[in-house]
């Protein structure tokens, strides 16, 4: 499945799913049929992937989603989507999440004034992000805001191109995010 961890290289003709969409090697193109363990791990692995989380994160990430109040796939998947890195790329500024955490680590960005540089920071409602030096902005995150428009922006954030600023309008929701992700694979996965 296509995960778009290339930023614009995943929507042009380069891509390598595009070229290729099975496994490398010479036995890549034959059938294998896959137990239910199987599709719960490869259902996780991808979630992981698409946020960039190492397992010990992303098993944490479960826990905390496990102890809330609601469905523990829905919480798991808003806390992930509330990651500033990954804040960051749905608004745009990076082309990628992988591209975001490294602008995030760097310290270039500022969350209500005060500058952060730790990609796993959660952002609340009415958090305010921008670059931390708005003189000195880097050429990346001007870059990416110009491709911006063919990805858009989600409905519960909310982007001033002109000001360099996004707001988090409200928390998001199972409706917002658009992966075709199944979050009950993944709870089953950790509920053996």
């Amino acid at each position: 499945m296509k995960l778009f961890l290339k930023g614009d290289r995943c929507y042009s003709d380069k891509c390598a799913f595009e070229k290729s969409a099975y496994a490398p090697g010479q036995h890549g193109q034959t059938r294998h049929k896959i137990s239910d363990y199987g599709i719960r791990l490869r259902e996780k692995q991808r979630v992981r992937r698409i946020y960039g989380l190492l397992e010990a994160q992303f098993r944490r990430y479960f826990e905390t989603a496990d102890r809330q109040k609601g469905m523990t796939g829905v919480n798991l998947l808003v806390l992930l989507e509330r990651r500033l890195d990954n804040v960051i790329y749905r608004l745009g500024f990076a082309d990628s999440r992988v591209q975001a955490r490294q602008l995030v680590g760097h310290g270039h960005f500022a969350v209500n004034g005060r500058r952060v540089d730790i990609p796993s920071f959660l952002v609340r409602k009415g958090d305010v992000i921008e670059p931390f030096n708005k003189e000195k902005v880097c050429l990346p995150i001007t870059q990416a805001l110009d491709a911006v428009a063919r990805r858009g922006v989600p409905e519960w954030l909310q982007l001033d191109r002109d000001g360099l600023k996004g707001s988090v309008v409200a928390l998001p929701e199972r409706r917002d995010i658009t992966m075709p992700v199944q979050e009950q694979f993944i709870v089953e996965f950790y509920s053996k």
